[in-house]
């Protein structure tokens, strides 16, 4: 079993970049991982933002994403993040981070990113 846990949102301005952390309060991340990254905003429903395999560090992003966020990991740190630029309002979410592994898929309680204007 695995537990993600997110960190580093908070209140920024819009223009603003951001770096979201994911690490793992319960077990460790393993090599046939799939990390992905998630938001939520108000009144809908979650989105993907963009995935990486923790073993090949391979990343997908949807196409709405591509472009202001980066997705990468490091292995000595047992850490993968969400890297933002140019955030704008429209950013305001909960954002999460989940690791699949095998079939089961692990969501972190996620973090609230507020962009203000």
């Amino acid at each position: 079993q695995v537990q993600p846990a997110e960190s580093g949102g908070g209140v920024v301005q819009a223009g603003d970049s951001l770096t979201l952390s994911c690490s793992v309060s319960v077990g460790t991340f393993v090599g046939d991982d799939m990390v992905a990254w998630y938001r939520q905003a108000p009144g809908k429903e979650r989105e993907v933002i963009g995935t990486i395999t923790w073993d090949a560090g391979s990343r997908h992003y949807a196409e709405s994403m591509r472009g202001r966020f980066t997705i990468y990991r490091n292995y000595q740190k047992n850490r993968a993040w969400l890297h933002m630029n140019g955030l704008k309002p429209e950013d305001t979410a909960i954002y999460y981070c989940s690791i699949q592994r095998d079939t089961v898929v692990y969501w972190g309680q996620g973090t609230q990113v507020t962009v203000s204007s």
